[in-house]
């Protein structure tokens, strides 16, 4: 069952890079309470995922901020020594955006965005897509038809829609 508008975010782990290394995250005790931007897309360095994805929400920070957000959050089927890279290198980790890791694809999968592209390398990846979650519901969800289009999950199409 693919996530829709209303439903409650699943149980689930992320991880991400800390002081000591990996770290395992509970993205419910991260959601609770808050106003959170969750975006994802197919594969860190991926054409589509870096020129115009991440960089979207590195441009509209400013105003999910001046919209109550408590905090952005890009997760991508990879391991999290490549999304702290990544973040390094697309400026996200600077402009305040967390990167987060689904290594095994488990949460994608909980809520039906998983998808394959073999011949281009991508098992069992994310569709590309933007929610915002308030207190671990999902209030507003933008998903993209097609992994290499960023339209609708753009940082500006998801703040237009708020």
């Amino acid at each position: 069952m693919t996530l829709s508008k209303g439903d409650k975010i699943p149980q689930a782990s992320l991880t991400q890079i800390g002081d000591n290394g990996p770290e395992e995250i509970s993205l419910n005790d991260r959601l609770k309470g808050r106003k959170v931007v969750i975006f994802a897309v197919p594969g860190a360095y991926t054409p589509t995922c870096h020129s115009a994805h991440v960089p979207s929400f590195i441009r509209t920070k400013g105003g999910f901020d001046n919209k109550g957000m408590d905090e952005i959050i890009c997760i991508s089927v990879n391991d999290p020594f490549v999304m702290k890279s990544w973040g390094e290198a697309t400026g996200a980790t600077a402009a305040g955006l967390t990167m987060m890791a689904d290594a095994d694809a488990s949460f994608t999968k909980s809520i039906g965005m998983e998808f394959s592209a073999p011949p281009a390398g991508l098992i069992d990846r994310s569709k590309r897509y933007a929610m915002v979650v308030e207190d671990g519901i999902v209030t507003h969800l933008q998903i993209e038809e097609a992994p290499g289009v960023c339209e609708l999950s753009s940082g500006e199409a998801l703040l237009a829609a708020l």
